[in-house]
């Protein structure tokens, strides 16, 4: 599907975030873990979120779902059943890595795919961890998707120190280890999000500057009955919109603002947005808030590496508000940004050149020369068949001087199904 996005009248008005996808995944996986039955309100709608539904299904877990209420009776760590077919994942790396790390640690023989863009994405980063805890998969090239599971004779516990900041390989390991007799300890020296550890209550205790998150099979694992919140990484796209666009006021209400999750708020903030929040509370175990926006004249900013993993979803769109910022903006030790559902460092090059940003590609970033009158031309934008590469070519667009397209605008189901008739609410007078 080709979209066109036209130059925006105005950018204004109220929305409802879509349901956190991070934390719906999680949701349905530990409440097929627990022994309880879980109501979870709020479930994201979202192509990634509905595989891990249909993967659950497959394992023998009693899952109902009435619109964005879902019901799932937990099966327990021993009651997962051996699919009759393989489990597909379609586009959705978490639901293969942390799904791996169930089913590896209570050894259920079963078979992982998924679509073309997934099996290019590594998974080497959760085989050798798995192996060494005693497990048995096997990768494509011992790299990539499908992966083939099968029985193992325990689980053995480690400590594991995280070599890349990652909250799917860290909660991957995590849920394997929930199959153990003694603790597995994962050491996790810069911090990624959180929400394993929430939502399983899980111990930690602090090392250093960092943190050890322990499970083992000692751990109870709770029910997940709550409302999922608005989730952070679709509002970043909002965010941005916001700050770049004149005489622009957008509120968005009950995101989830889970500190783990929440640099690119604070990244645009240092750079100038101007936002404010409201009606502080939570939504089960996660914080959230009603977020205002203003436009804003933006500074440019040299990112500090240490706080990409807080932001690495948003970095592509944090890329287009750099565009707009008064001066040389730097992004480096974003090299994992290459291994998401499309390399996002080059797409991003690539869309921006194509609008006109004066921009040098880096190997782990980009450097970013920006202008407040920075005008994009109108151009066709290449997806790539990547969410969050077809939104932030949509934030760029409206800036623009003419009618922009951006091909494969479909995948925005991936995360944010309602993106486009959003866009058409904000932008049309």
């Amino acid at each position: 599907m080709i979209q066109k996005t036209e130059p925006a009248d105005k950018l204004a008005g109220t929305l409802v975030m879509p349901p956190d996808k991070s934390i719906s995944h999680r949701s349905a996986l530990f409440a097929a873990l627990s022994s309880d039955k879980s109501i979870i309100e709020n479930y994201s709608d979202a192509a990634d979120p509905q595989s891990t539904l249909s993967c659950l299904r497959q394992l023998g877990v009693p899952v109902q779902k009435d619109g964005n209420r879902v019901v799932i009776e937990g099966v327990g760590r021993d009651g997962f059943k051996k699919p009759k077919s393989p489990l597909d994942c379609g586009n959705s790396g978490t639901t293969m890595r942390l799904l791996s790390g169930i089913l590896a640690g209570a050894g259920i023989e079963c078979e992982l795919i998924g679509d073309e863009s997934l099996s290019a994405r590594t998974m080497k980063r959760i085989i050798d961890p798995l192996r060494q805890m005693g497990c048995s998969i096997e990768g494509r090239d011992q790299k990539f998707a499908p992966l083939k599971i099968g029985p193992n004779t325990g689980v053995k516990a480690m400590r594991y120190p995280l070599p890349i900041a990652s909250a799917q390989l860290k909660s991957c390991v995590l849920l394997a280890g929930l199959f153990g007799e003694e603790p597995t300890e994962v050491v996790e020296m810069v911090p990624s999000r959180d929400h394993t550890e929430r939502l399983l209550n899980l111990k930690s205790e602090s090392y250093g500057t960092g943190k050890i998150i322990r499970s083992s099979k000692s751990d109870r694992l709770p029910a997940q009955s709550y409302v999922v919140p608005g989730d952070f990484s679709a509002a970043a796209f909002w965010l941005v919109a916001g700050s770049i666009y004149p005489e622009a006021e957008l509120k968005l209400q009950k995101v989830g603002i889970n500190p783990s999750r929440t640099g690119a708020y604070h990244i645009l903030e240092d750079m100038g947005a101007d936002f404010s929040k409201s009606n502080n509370g939570f939504a089960g175990r996660e914080p959230v808030a009603d977020i205002r926006i203003k436009s804003a004249q933006l500074s440019p900013i040299k990112l500090d590496p240490k706080l990409i993993p807080n932001c690495i979803d948003e970095l592509p769109v944090l890329m287009v508000a750099m565009c707009f910022a008064s001066g040389k903006s730097v992004i480096s030790g974003a090299e994992e940004l290459r291994h998401k559902e499309t390399d996002r460092l080059s797409a991003m090059a690539e869309i921006l050149s194509s609008a006109g940003a004066e921009i040098e590609l880096q190997k782990d970033g980009m450097i970013i020369y920006g202008d407040p009158d920075f005008t994009p031309r109108p151009s066709r934008f290449n997806s790539y068949h990547d969410h969050r590469m077809a939104m932030a070519a949509a934030v760029l667009s409206i800036r623009s001087s003419g009618i922009c397209e951006i091909e494969g605008a479909e995948c925005t189901s991936i995360s944010y199904p309602e993106f486009w008739t959003h866009l058409h609410k904000l932008t049309q007078s």
